[in-house]
């Protein structure tokens, strides 16, 4: 039988001996050009791939190897050498064939020291994103957050486009924190709380009792102390002269999202599809809403999504029909670029507005609290910009006096990412958990302290465990891979070579 340290002796060595094929063949190649070569012969050296730790005991290798913060003991001299994916499926139901739903990919920035940082690609987005960035950050100090921000946030947009940038820059912060032995949240500037509010959705369902007993788990038997709920036009599907115009979009049964077409209803601007809702069908959607609210009384704050595709002044019929039942807010009820419209809608309401989960940078939440477009702002940081953007965006809507939701769909990778801004972000009130039901989802990491992610409703903020405070659970994470793609952490030289002038300026 072999020990715990000859099984773990043999795995270190397997991976050593395929990451060293996997450098050694880069460098024979004959199209790698001489300074890529020259780098790699370089910065290899100084890390496992190469052999480095070949000399010591195996005791040894294995404190250089597992310590927490002792292998980084020079964070001036850190050098990033390599980007690696994965691609998770969080759903309990299988892919479906060219939905990008569920799809979560985990990058792993390498350093020559031979720590790493882990950093996600926002749900739903393409792997890609970040694959390309990797060119612009081999051979730089992955301290220097800001400023490789600075230089690869160009390359970010409005909505899953931002999931490369993003998903970099949490990853930086992982490794800057592991490097000289802090939380992230010590890097951002502290914390303001030592643990994190959850707010959990809860997808609706046709069958109001059923929607009810939704409810119920998340409060009596999960712990969540405030809940968002899906109110739709499709609880509408079946109730004839609900709605005008849904049958021309088939907008009772199809899906706001992963329709392909551009002329479909899923990709046509709120103001154009001339959708409407009746009073009788207003009259209904409030009654889904009173009967949750009778479930868990008015202490628990009831926030709500998903309306459907329909304009202003719809949007403000449904505002009103539901007032009386306080929801926390009225979520996207047009698209975030509408800001004239949104000001119009906040105005007509009493009920709280909110937005943001699809922006990128700072500059267009500015535009929502100058102009006090909405109540709330609702940035998700692996399309916001990531941590420091992130803060940054919330205590400038704390000056202007509009406090801060966070959205989050995606692994707990990024779940810590947002738990590490939300401690440090005073104006902060709930973060989303779109998983809670997914069995599996919580031990796709392990926490480095020995804590759990979350519990009753909210997540403990780490104490000491340096960046993030997680690693991947090999075995779990393997278990639930993307169908689409397999690998795991493979080699990606065909990603090393930058082919573009990057400078925005003449």
């Amino acid at each position: 039988m072999k020990s715990i340290l000859q099984q773990i002796s043999e795995k270190f060595r397997a991976q050593e001996k395929e990451d060293t094929a996997a450098i050694q063949a880069e460098i024979s190649n004959p199209a790698t050009s001489n300074d890529r070569r020259n780098f790699l012969k370089k910065t290899a050296l100084g890390g496992i791939a190469l052999g480095g730790f070949m000399g010591m005991s195996l005791e040894d290798t294995l404190a250089q190897t597992t310590s927490k913060v002792s292998r980084a003991s020079s964070p001036a001299d850190l050098k990033i050498t390599d980007m690696r994916y994965a691609v998770a499926f969080i759903k309990n139901e299988p892919a479906a064939k060219g939905s990008t739903s569920g799809q979560c990919a985990i990058i792993r920035i390498d350093t020559n020291q031979g720590i790493y940082g882990l950093g996600e690609v926002r749900d739903g987005a393409d792997v890609r994103y970040a694959l390309m960035l990797k060119s612009r950050l081999l051979g730089q100090n992955p301290c220097n957050v800001e400023q490789i921000f600075k230089s690869v946030k160009q390359f970010g947009g409005h909505g899953r486009a931002a999931g490369g940038v993003c998903g970099v820059e949490m990853a930086l912060w992982d490794l800057c924190g592991k490097a000289y032995g802090v939380p992230a949240w010590q890097l951002l500037g502290g914390r303001y709380r030592d643990k994190v509010r959850l707010y959990a959705d809860t997808p609706e369902s046709t069958d109001v009792s059923e929607m009810k007993e939704k409810v119920r788990v998340r409060l009596e038997d999960q712990g969540f102390t405030w809940l968002k709920m899906d109110l739709s036009i499709r609880s509408l599907q079946n109730i004839k002269g609900a709605t005008v115009n849904t049958g021309f979009w088939n907008a009772g049964t199809a899906s706001q999202f992963n329709d392909p077409s551009i002329t479909s209803y899923a990709n046509t601007l709120h103001p154009f599809t001339q959708i409407q809702i009746t009073d009788k069908g207003l009259e209904h959607m409030a009654s889904v809403v009173e009967n949750v609210r009778s479930v868990i009384g008015y202490e628990v704050p009831l926030s709500s999504d998903h309306y459907g595709h329909f304009d202003v002044n719809t949007s403000i019929r449904l505002g009103r029909a539901v007032e009386k039942y306080r929801l926390a807010w009225l979520e996207d009820m047009v698209p975030w670029f509408y800001t004239d419209q949104w000001i119009t809608v906040t105005q007509a309401l009493e009920t709280p507005t909110i937005t943001g989960e699809d922006i990128f940078l700072k500059e267009e939440f500015k535009k929502l609290v100058d102009k006090q477009a909405v109540d709330l702002i609702h940035p998700d940081l692996a399309s916001s910009g990531g941590l420091l953007e992130t803060k940054r965006i919330g205590d400038y809507a704390e000056e202007g006096g509009v406090a801060m939701a966070m959205h989050f769909a995606g692994t707990p990778v990024s779940f810590m990412a947002n738990v590490h801004c939300a401690a440090a972000t005073q104006n902060f009130l709930a973060l989303e958990h779109h998983s809670p039901d997914v069995p599996f989802w919580e031990s796709l990491v392990k926490t480095t302290d020995g804590r759990k992610l979350y519990e009753k409703g909210f997540a403990k903020v780490p104490d000491m465990a340096p960046g993030l405070g997680v690693e991947l659970n090999e075995e779990v994470f393997k278990q639930h891979l993307h169908l689409a793609d397999r690998s795991y952490f493979r080699p990606t030289p065909e990603w090393d070579e930058k082919r573009s002038h990057d400078r925005l300026w003449s």
